[in-house]
């Protein structure tokens, strides 16, 4: 079985192609998955799907709590909330307003603009009309989140520009910083290094009232050797991994990766819980670059189980 990249890059779609992967269309259990859930390792006609869909990350903000509590600062619902909360943090002195560098650059891509950017091209409706050429990458809806992200450049602390993903990471977890551009993926990791309380919260609308949009973003997904001696016993695997009873065990063992199962999982990370939480009331899409519109990862991500 081979794991899919995070929402295809259009690799594990190249796997399929070259009949590397078998189709899982009818798969039992594959019900179970909605067909965003299933977009990341389905083909472009919609015809086939060649993985389970696993899990995913939903992107957010994590905050210090003792922070927040020690500034009187409410949690942002809005984008003007958002910035005045960051211009009192900043007030203050205490702490850096957002831990987040640009020397990687996929840190500020991915906890930046497809953090925030859902809010203005509305989620998966403005990502559709980029795929069919009704919108274009230099549209008001697509450009805006770009302003808006160069707002927080007075935010980033000294040194921003030579400040790595794990610099920002040591930043929060030593309590050096308020609010940290998130991936669900960091849970784990900081429950076990922070020393104070987190919350989280996810991107503020631009004006009170507005819907809700989240990247919840298909992360990984398990496929067929299309040549494997055993099918039908991996076949049976598979159909398990699909299944209420994985999920549960799965999202719950590894918080902030979250089961892409339509059964919802209760969690029993209180972060992770507040993360799956946004479900309810936001509307979720997928990073906007990773299906057809092609957006190169950092690092490799296909990984071969045997």
């Amino acid at each position: 079985m081979t794991s899919s990249p995070a929402a295809r890059s259009d690799a594990s779609l190249e796997l399929y192609n070259k009949k590397h992967l078998a189709d899982l269309t009818g798969l039992a259990g594959m019900e179970n998955f909605s067909p965003v859930a299933r977009s990341a390792w389905t083909t472009d006609d919609g015809a086939a799907t060649f993985c389970v869909p696993m899990a995913s990350v939903i992107h957010g903000f994590i905050y210090n709590k003792d922070a927040f509590d020690k500034l009187g600062i409410a949690i942002p619902a809005t984008e003007a909330e958002f910035f005045a909360a960051l211009d009192k943090i900043k007030a203050d002195g205490t702490y850096i307003p957002l831990a987040m560098g640009t020397k990687d650059l996929w840190e500020a891509a991915t906890m930046g603009y497809q953090n925030i950017g859902p809010t203005y091209w509305k989620g998966e409706e403005g990502r559709a009309a980029l795929i069919k050429g009704e919108q274009k990458l230099t549209d008001a809806d697509w450009v805006e989140p770009y302003k808006v992200l160069a707002k927080w450049k007075d935010y980033l602390g000294d040194g921003f520009e030579a400040q790595t993903y794990p610099d920002s990471q040591n930043l929060f977890t030593l309590g050096r910083a308020a609010i940290y551009p998130a991936g669900s993926w960091e849970i784990g990791l900081f429950n076990t290094q922070a020393q104070f309380k987190m919350g989280a919260f996810p991107p503020p609308v631009k004006t009170a009232g507005d819907a809700c949009y989240i990247s919840d973003h298909n992360d990984i997904g398990v496929g067929l050797n299309a040549k494997s001696a055993h099918p039908e016993e991996a076949k049976k695997l598979l159909s398990w991994i699909a299944s209420p009873e994985f999920a549960d065990i799965y999202a719950n063992s590894l918080p902030g990766f979250f089961s892409l199962n339509s059964s919802p999982v209760k969690m029993a990370d209180p972060l992770a819980q507040e993360f799956v939480s946004w479900r309810e009331k936001c509307k979720p899409t997928i990073r906007s670059t990773y299906q057809i519109p092609v957006a190169r990862h950092p690092e490799p991500r296909e990984r071969d189980l045997g």
